[in-house]
Formats: structure tokens, C-alpha cells, sequence
């Protein structure tokens, strides 16, 4: 593989990179009805059967066809940062994240009643993530109760609203640590979390870094 290339399969796509030898060592993702034969196939490969996609760069696998948009955009955010991953998923009318893995989809009744019934609500809270939000403030903006919300969320996410909306902070978060000069504090004020304590706990908690070291890693160690 020429250098500076990348390659990218999308659902059984992955079993032509792995007969190349392009796996081996690395993770793989794959849709689930397949995990078993790859595994079987190809054991010099790790298979992670429960993710949408999988960073092995310059190697991407993803599971179904709607997992390679995920990693597709992934590697938008990787190469050109969150904000034009986000107004590409936009002008698609795809969450620019999707939290959850394949466990979802595998072998469940499909939910009774109108599809995307959250969809309206996710739009807002993108608009919104600086605000005290509430799943009965959610529900009522969907005029369904709390708990009926809930389970609908879950059911066309993949995961809970609070998880969500977490992940959808941290995603701001990092944006902001990328794009501006925004203190910690400031930065943690426009993403909900209000406290740069607060901030720093989980975003540490889910990437693994402080914001001023993720801060430093994007912009160079003169940033402040």
C-alpha cells in the first residue's frame, strides 16, 4: 500500500482487505452476520463484532453499508476537524456521531409506530447542548411521556438520552478546542457541562486526555 493512502471497506468489503494481508495484526469491524466467518477465515486479525467501524489507520473497516458513512465520517474529523464533519452529516440528515454499536440492530423487532419519531428533538438539542436539558423536557418537546420517550430514543439511537447528549458535549467540546482561543471555563460553559472541572472529568473520561493537553496536540504546544 502506497504511503499516505488510505483504505476504507465497507460490511463484507473487509474480507477482501483481509485475504490481502491488510489486517493482520489489527481490529477489524464487520456486520455481525459475518463476525463468525471472518474470525474463522482469517485468525491474524482481531474482529470487534459489536463496533460500527474501526480505526486501524490507514485501515478502516465498518460493519453494515450505514457504518461506512460513520467511519466515512470519522475520517472527515480526523482529516478536517469536527465542524465539517458536522455541516457534512448536516447536508446528509445523519446524526455526525452515532453512539452505540451493532448490538442494536441484531435480531430485534423493529420499533411499532412512525420511524425517526426523535429526530425533530435531536435537531434541537444540538442547537441546545448549553442548556439544562431533562428527558421530561425532551419528552414534552415530543409530546410523548418520559418513559415512552426513553425507550423510543433508545430504540432509534442505540443509546440512553443522557449518554447522547454527553457524547454530543464532548463533541462541541473538542470542536471548540480546536477552532477558538476559549478558555477551559468559557469552553465549558457553552457545552453544558458548566465548570471546567466538570469538563475535564468527562472529557477525560471519554477520550483519554485533558482538554488543554488536546488542545496542545491540535494547535501546537504554544496554545494556551
Amino acid at each position: 500500500m502506497a504511503r499516505g493512502t488510505r483504505v476504507l471497506s465497507v460490511c463484507s468489503g473487509v474480507f477482501v482487505l483481509a485475504a490481502a494481508g491488510l489486517l493482520d495484526g489489527r481490529r477489524a469491524a464487520v456486520h455481525w452476520r459475518h463476525a463468525e466467518s471472518l474470525a474463522r477465515r482469517f485468525p491474524r486479525l482481531t474482529v470487534e463484532p459489536d463496533v460500527l467501524y474501526a480505526d486501524e489507520d490507514p485501515v478502516f473497516t465498518s460493519a453494515g453499508t450505514a457504518a461506512g458513512i460513520d467511519a466515512c465520517l470519522h475520517i472527515v474529523r480526523k482529516e478536517q476537524g469536527p465542524e465539517v464533519a458536522a455541516k457534512i452529516a448536516r447536508r446528509m440528515v445523519v446524526p455526525p456521531h452515532r453512539d452505540g454499536g451493532q448490538a442494536q440492530f441484531i435480531e430485534r423487532p423493529l420499533p411499532t409506530g412512525p420511524c425517526d419519531t426523535v429526530g425533530e428533538v435531536l435537531v434541537w438539542l444540538q442547537e441546545h447542548l448549553h442548556e439544562e436539558i431533562t428527558v421530561d423536557r425532551l419528552a414534552a418537546r415530543a409530546h410523548m411521556a418520559p418513559r415512552t420517550f426513553a425507550r423510543r430514543f433508545q430504540q432509534e439511537t442505540g443509546t440512553t438520552p443522557y449518554r447522547w447528549i454527553l457524547r454530543q458535549r464532548v463533541l462541541l467540546a473538542q470542536e471548540l478546542l480546536e477552532g477558538t482561543d476559549e478558555t477551559t471555563d468559557a469552553v465549558a460553559v457553552r457545552t453544558g457541562f458548566g465548570t471546567g472541572a466538570a469538563l475535564r472529568h468527562q472529557f477525560t473520561r471519554a477520550l483519554g486526555t485533558t482538554p488543554q493537553a488536546y488542545r496542545r496536540a491540535f494547535r501546537g504546544p504554544e496554545a494556551a
